[in-house]
């Protein structure tokens, strides 16, 4: 491995996973406090996770599209107009973030009814929706600013915001839900401020790169209006994504509060690890990024090549110490036996498919950076095909007990994790992917 590549991976790499990690610990701290509330709070929260991520989730292109753009226009020399094509994002997400948060504010209640929840989970998950929707236009303006940050090869501004932000958010939590005696609506309302503070914070940093490189701050009509367009192949794709994870939890929440409790958690632990090697991929769209806009398609191949290993073999060490703490983990979110016991029996299979997880999430980066969008709008629609059958079945088919049927459910969705490496794989080995220029 040729060391100059190597440091440049780990540069962009080791401040991501930081970054990275950094939200779902505090997810994970989320989940604890409102699982000591009770199973149903906890099982309110699976729901309402479910439609937050996925209203989010639908627009990460915002974050993953910069990314490419602002990587290929500095490596074509051009720094004002990769600063100027991150602003035309991040308007566009202000627009995007004030119509999502309308949508799941006043639907909040028919959202999480859709996903199967009834009786007190629902109650919860509507309680907290209703408030965490204030908090997804400042979502949105974060994904947005992360992308131009990432694209300018700086990782450590989103790592301060990502850190300062979690932390606040924790400390939020607490004092609201056990302090305030808020409970579950507590825990929302310390999330949306600590969003919003973050959110304010990168466009203060955002507004010292533009008056530093002379770039214009005011919206272009036009540039927004293509970058949201260029944006449509990336929000397809994500579509396919969301619309797995919403099936899954549609699954879990037909197999009871029991099976619903465990799953949130359970996926909350997955995504944390998701996190972790999603600072390859965040590597992976920079460097190929950067290097197609230079026109070097040499130094794409090498770096995808060096980012890959290292993705099978971080994902191998992830799913060593997820198995290490699949007895222990469970204590810490809920005093229920029965969601301890089957949170415990789904951490192994998640254990097992890291090594996979690693290689997808960079696989995924890599052709995000080298704007290969369209096609991977359609290999995760054919991904979705794929899993929706399969979860079908084990909604169907799923035994009564809570631990085995979990099991089931996250068997299946390794059978999703299988076949979109497999579609990867075909498509890294060849060269169509790695289209030169400032644009795509």
């Amino acid at each position: 491995m040729p060391q100059a590549t190597g440091r440049e991976i780990l540069r962009l790499a080791v401040p991501a996973f930081l970054a990275l990690i950094a939200e779902p610990l505090f997810l994970l701290a989320d989940s604890a406090i409102v699982g000591h509330l009770g199973t149903a709070p906890l099982a309110g929260l699976g729901l309402a996770s479910a439609v937050l991520l996925t209203a989010v989730g639908l627009f990460v292109f915002l974050a993953y599209g910069t990314t490419a753009v602002v990587a290929r226009q500095i490596g074509a020399g051009s720094r004002a107009g990769a600063i100027e094509v991150g602003i035309d994002g991040t308007w566009l997400a202000v627009v995007l973030g004030l119509a999502a948060a309308a949508g799941v504010g006043f639907g909040a209640g028919p959202l999480a009814s859709a996903l199967g929840g009834s009786g007190p989970a629902l109650e919860q998950a509507v309680s907290y929706l209703r408030v965490a929707a204030a908090g997804i236009p400042a979502m949105l303006v974060v994904l947005a600013c992360t992308g131009v940050f990432r694209g300018l090869q700086d990782t450590r501004t989103p790592l301060v915001a990502s850190v300062l932000a979690s932390a606040a958010n924790a400390v939020l939590n607490v004092v609201l839900v056990y302090g305030a005696y808020l409970g579950i609506t507590g825990s929302a309302l310390g999330t949306v401020v600590a969003q919003w503070g973050m959110a304010l914070g990168l466009l203060v940093v955002l507004a010292r790169y533009a008056r530093a490189e002379g770039a214009r701050w005011h919206p272009h009509p036009g540039r927004v209006l293509r970058a949201a367009v260029g944006g449509l192949p990336l929000l397809a794709r994500t579509l396919a994504l969301r619309a797995i994870l919403v099936v899954t939890t549609w699954v879990a929440a037909g197999l009871g509060d029991v099976t619903l409790a465990a799953h949130q958690v359970t996926a909350t632990v997955w995504s944390f690890l998701a996190f972790a090697l999603d600072a390859l991929a965040i590597a992976g769209q920079a460097l190929t990024g950067k290097a197609l806009g230079a026109g070097d398609r040499r130094a794409a191949r090498e770096a995808t090549g060096v980012m890959i290993r290292w993705g099978v073999w971080g994902g191998a060490a992830l799913g060593a110490l997820t198995l290490l703490a699949s007895r222990a983990l469970p204590v810490l979110f809920t005093g229920d036996p029965e969601v301890r016991a089957a949170m415990a029996a789904a951490l192994v299979v998640v254990a097992v498919g890291q090594p996979l997880s690693g290689y997808v999430f960079v696989v995924d980066g890599v052709l995000i950076g080298a704007g290969d969008a369209r096609w991977l709008a359609g290999g995760d629609g054919a991904t979705l095909a794929a899993y929706v059958p399969v979860a079908l079945v084990v909604r169907a088919l799923a035994p009564p007990d809570p631990s085995t049927a979990l099991v089931w459910l996250w068997v299946g969705f390794t059978w999703f994790m299988v076949v979109r490496g497999a579609l990867f794989r075909w498509r890294v080995r060849g060269d169509a992917w790695m289209v030169t220029g400032a644009v795509r």
